[in-house]
């Protein structure tokens, strides 16, 4: 069993109240809108991290880490990438791959809105962890945690943090 932390469009803001819950996990998940590359070493500076780039990381931060990552978790085929969409909106530049090499969980970050949400037709589950930085047009600062044993999802949490000012 392994616990995650999803976070994602971070836009170069790390904190102590962040750091808090990445001491919890067993792996950390960065859905894009990294930023600073600070934020991505803070992070692995305590434990395993798997992130993709977003629309306004550098070319630093593309270099470190891919547009998509797919991997398997447990017995759970994982996608993550920033820009994707969600069910049935997805992203036309990745719909046919996933339409036709569906992951069982599907991630993505860019909209700051967070979502859970299945798709039965293509049997994946879809978690947008909507955004943990202080940029940006969202009123709350979110993150997912959750558990995967096997080939089960579970004990999904939100985490939420302080209202934040308009930037």
């Amino acid at each position: 069993m392994k616990k995650i932390l999803l976070l994602s469009d971070t836009h170069s803001y790390i904190d102590d109240a962040i750091l808090k819950h990445v001491k919890h996990a067993d792996e950390v998940w960065h859905a894009g809108d990294i930023g600073d590359l600070k934020v991505a070493d803070s992070i692995k500076a305590i434990k395993p991290l798997k992130a993709v780039y977003g629309n306004i990381d550098d070319a630093k931060a593309r270099t470190e880490f891919p547009l998509h990552n797919r991997f398997l978790c447990e017995d759970v085929a994982v996608w993550i990438t920033h820009i994707g969409g969600y069910p049935p909106k997805y992203n036309p530049k990745i719909r046919e791959e996933l339409t036709t090499n569906p992951p069982d969980l599907f991630i993505t970050g860019h909209s700051h809105i967070l979502k859970v949400m299945p798709d039965k037709k293509l049997n994946l589950l879809h978690m947008n962890p909507g955004a943990v930085g202080k940029h940006g047009f969202h009123k709350k600062r979110t993150m997912l945690r959750f558990k995967i044993d096997g080939k089960k999802i579970k004990d999904l949490e939100v985490i939420e943090f302080e209202r934040r000012s308009p930037s």
